[in-house]
This record gives C-alpha cells, structure tokens and sequence, in this order.
C-alpha cells in the first residue's frame, strides 16, 4: 500500500523538478484522490474510462476552432488539395487505428502499462514531451508485438 504513495510521490517529485506542471498536477490529482476514502471506487472508474474523458475533452479542443470560424469548410476542402494536407489526414487515420490496437493491448496485457508509464514519464521529464501518448505508445508496441510474434503467456 505504501509503495504506490512512493511511486506517486518520486514522480511528483521529478515533475516539479523538471517543471512539468501537466504531469505534476496529475499526481497530485491521483494523490489527492488516493487519499480519500472514496478512492477506492473510483480510482477503478477513472482508470477504465479516463482515457475516453480525455479524448472527448482533446476533441472539444479540436472543435473549438470551427465554433470560433478560425477554420472554415474552405479550409476543410483545401486540405486535400496539398501534400501537408494529405499527409495529415493519412496521419489521422494512422493514431486513430494505432489507438484502437493500443487500447486492445491495454486491456488485454495491462503489465505492458507500466512500461508505458516509465516511458512516456521519460519522454516527458527528459525530452520534453506530452504526456498524450501512451495510447499511441500502446498501439506502436502492438503493432511491433504483433510483427515480432511475441506473446505475453
């Protein structure tokens, strides 16, 4: 029990020492709520479908351009009418499909999330990246994992 407030608190520790304030108020978050009694119901909740919270509030974020007219139904129709265009609609497709996978191995070899974890704390802390990846993280390693054949049994 008292090994995950010592993870929490070592990651804590590392993001605000590497002033990643996105992965810092994430374990304070988690702390706080491990702290509460409730905690127990719903940290499963959170953990099942907080993937899903996030992608929804990425979407809305997404959307909000079209809402404010930054982009336009013009914009849209000229997207397919340049290379850069193309290339990030092909690239869409691929996370999107990627993602999918990613949450299977997820759900199906949740040890791999560990690894996850570790890596995109360190593609965060160290090359200062964002932490929206371990989705995309999960799908690369499954499209490798099916490639390679390994098998977690």
């Amino acid at each position: 029990m008292m090994e995950s407030w010592f993870f929490l608190g070592i990651i804590l520790f590392v993001a605000v020492l590497a002033k990643n304030s996105s992965l810092a108020i994430a374990a304070l978050v988690v702390l706080g709520l491990k702290a509460f009694p409730f905690s127990e119901k719903w940290l499963p909740v959170i953990q099942n479908r907080g993937i899903n919270w996030g992608v929804l509030v990425i979407s809305i974020a997404i959307l909000i351009p079209i809402a404010r007219e930054q982009i336009t139904f013009t914009d849209l129709v000229g997207v397919f009418r340049s290379p850069v265009g193309l290339i990030a609609v092909f690239c869409g497709i691929l996370v999107a499909i990627l993602s999918r996978n990613g949450v299977s191995l997820l759900a199906d070899t949740p040890q791999v999330t560990v690894a996850l974890v570790l890596g995109t704390i360190i593609g965060v802390v160290f090359f200062k990246g964002v932490a929206a990846g371990p989705v995309i993280a999960s799908g690369i390693a499954y499209c490798i994992i099916s490639l390679l054949h390994i098998s977690f049994n």
